[in-house]
């Protein structure tokens, strides 16, 4: 019999073993994607930061961070997302996004930003901001911003950097 599978917000005891699984997934190149270089010195957890458990091993994490953009607040980064190589395909991936994208609605997070692929990132209303729209701290391909509005119209509304907000758990 498998051990049960626990989808639960992530916390502060979590962090080391999110850390191993990103090593794991991404390797040492982690540290220059995107989210890495808006959350660097911010903190590691927000309240809607996410881990998947099959008993007691750590399967799968998904991390948003609280962010403003222009200095608007209301606003999230998504990612990133880290489903251990031996456990995908299971939909861990899609079940850490559907339920992380409705507690940011339910928390009255309006809009929701990643840097990733609209063909994977499409069935969950992801589409891509229009060039020069939102900024991000270093390098970015544009075409690779996408936003979800979780609230209608709230893309409209947001213009300029993409900073974070500190949470409590610093990296």
């Amino acid at each position: 019999m498998s051990p049960p599978l626990v989808i639960r917000k992530a916390l502060p005891g979590d962090v080391a073993e999110i850390s191993r699984l990103h090593a794991h997934v991404f390797g040492p190149g982690r540290f220059a994607r995107s989210a890495y270089r808006v959350r660097e010195g911010k903190g590691h957890l927000s309240r809607y930061c996410l881990v998947a458990y099959l008993g007691a091993e750590l399967v799968a994490s998904l991390r948003i961070t609280e962010i403003t953009i222009g200095g608007r607040g209301g606003g999230a980064l998504l990612g990133p997302v880290a489903v251990d190589p031996g456990h995908r395909g299971l939909g861990l991936g899609t079940k850490l996004m559907t339920e992380a994208m409705a507690a940011a609605r339910a928390g009255g997070t309006a809009l929701i930003l990643l840097v990733g692929d609209v063909p994977y990132y499409g069935r969950f209303g992801f589409k891509v901001v229009q060039a020069g729209q939102i900024v991000f701290p270093g390098p970015v391909d544009p075409a690779r911003i996408l936003a979800c509005e979780l609230k209608d119209g709230a893309l409209a509304e947001y213009r300029g950097l993409v900073v974070a907000i500190p949470s409590n758990t610093v990296a």
